[in-house]
């Protein structure tokens, strides 16, 4: 017994370390620079610097579903990879630029939030992944969720 367990070990380890589909998008070393602190840049760095990171769609219908377009430059001197981006809740979306953005260069990130089936007030995260300084930046949206009778 202990002996098939080692052997189906093996077979898995071996599966999925050969799991390579071919669609993997080799990205140049000097774009993932991830800082591990803000106490330790380097001298090569993108720096993500939004306009904003919140905003408030006041009242909103019950249903509706809104958007907001965040603005940001790369004020470092590589250019900036926005790898990932997690959302706090089904109910939002985001968009962002998937090609490197210069240092100097802007971008955008739009959010979109779908009401549906919730009430009341609202505040729901969305956090940026990147090569950046910070690495991690949370844009957050609000709404206050309202019945077109309380409208």
């Amino acid at each position: 017994m202990k002996k098939i367990t080692i052997l189906l070990l093996f077979v898995l380890v071996g599966m999925l370390s050969s799991c390579n589909n071919g669609n993997d998008k080799k990205l140049p070393p000097d774009l993932i620079n991830i800082s591990k602190s803000a106490e330790n840049p380097t001298d090569k760095q993108a720096v993500i610097s939004f306009d904003k990171t919140e905003f408030n769609f006041g009242k909103i219908l019950q249903g509706e579903v809104v958007s907001y377009t965040f603005h940001f430059t790369n004020t470092g001197n590589v250019p900036l990879l926005i790898t990932s981006i997690d959302k706090s809740c089904g109910c939002t979306a985001g968009d962002y630029p998937r090609d490197p953005v210069a240092p100097g260069k802007g971008g955008e990130i739009k959010i979109t939030y779908d009401s549906k089936g919730h009430f009341g007030f609202q505040s729901k995260t969305v956090t940026v992944n990147s090569n950046a300084m910070p690495a991690r930046t949370t844009l957050t949206i609000k709404a206050e969720v309202r019945t077109a009778e309380q409208l």
